[in-house]
C-alpha cells in the first residue's frame, strides 16, 4: 500500500510556513518540523529560477546528514516572485508591502517555487513555475489588505490563500499550491522517486 512505503521513513520539513506546514499535512505526510535559520541571500548573477533552487538547498545547508540515515528525508522549498525578470522578495515594512503590491497591481508575474528533497546521501532539486494575473487593485484596497493581514512574511507581499488573493487575482496558471508555497503534485512525484 502508498501508505506503507511512506510510513517507513521519517519526513522533516524544514521551513517555518504554516502554509507549508498544513500543504504538506494536507497531503497526509507524518513529519517533524526542522526550521532552518539560515540567511536567505544569493549570487546576483543567478537566474530567478536559479534564485529559488538555490535558496530552498540553501535551507539544508545548517543540518549534519551524518546524524540521519537513509531513512530520514529532508524537504526544503523557497517560493520567489517574479515581475518583469525582476525578484520581488519579502517586504521590509508595511511601505514596502504596499509598494510590492502597487507594482503588481494590473499585470501578471510568476511564482516560482524551488523545492529540495534529501538524505543522508541523496539530493534532488527541482522548480515549479505558475503565472498569476492581479485585476487593477486600488490604494484603498492595498492598504486595507497590508494593515489588516499584514504580510511581511510572504514573497510579494500577499498570499493567495488571503483576502488580497480573493478579491485581487484574475487568473492563475499552473499549480495553485505553488502559489501558496509548496508544489504539492511536484513534491509528491519527488518523494516518490526516494520512498520505492
Amino acid at each position: 500500500m502508498l501508505t506503507d512505503k511512506f510510513a517507513n521513513h521519517n519526513f522533516y520539513l524544514v521551513s517555518k510556513s504554516p502554509r507549508r506546514h498544513e500543504l504538506l499535512k494536507g497531503m497526509g505526510i507524518n513529519f517533524t518540523y526542522y526550521p532552518s535559520d539560515v540567511e536567505e541571500s544569493y549570487p546576483e548573477e543567478l537566474t530567478p529560477v536559479e534564485v529559488a533552487e538555490y535558496l530552498s538547498q540553501l535551507k539544508l545547508s545548517n543540518i549534519n546528514f551524518e546524524e540521519f540515515t537513509e531513512k530520514d528525508i529532508f524537504i526544503a522549498c523557497d517560493t520567489i516572485v517574479v515581475l518583469d525578470g525582476k525578484v520581488i522578495g519579502k517586504p521590509r515594512n508595511e511601505e514596502d508591502a504596499v509598494r510590492m503590491l502597487r507594482e503588481l497591481s494590473g499585470k501578471e508575474h510568476t511564482v516560482i517555487s524551488g523545492l529540495t528533497v534529501a538524505t543522508k546521501g541523496r539530493m534532488k532539486t527541482a522548480s515549479s513555475k505558475t503565472a498569476v494575473k492581479f485585476a487593477e487593485v486600488s490604494d484603498e484596497e492595498i492598504r486595507h489588505y497590508v494593515n489588516n493581514y499584514k504580510p511581511l512574511d510572504k514573497a510579494g507581499a500577499y498570499g493567495v490563500q488571503e483576502w488580497f488573493g480573493y478579491v485581487g487575482i484574475e487568473y492563475i496558471k499552473g499549480s495553485f499550491y505553488n502559489v501558496m508555497g509548496l508544489p504539492t503534485r511536484l513534491l509528491w512525484e519527488m518523494l516518490g522517486d526516494f520512498v520505492r
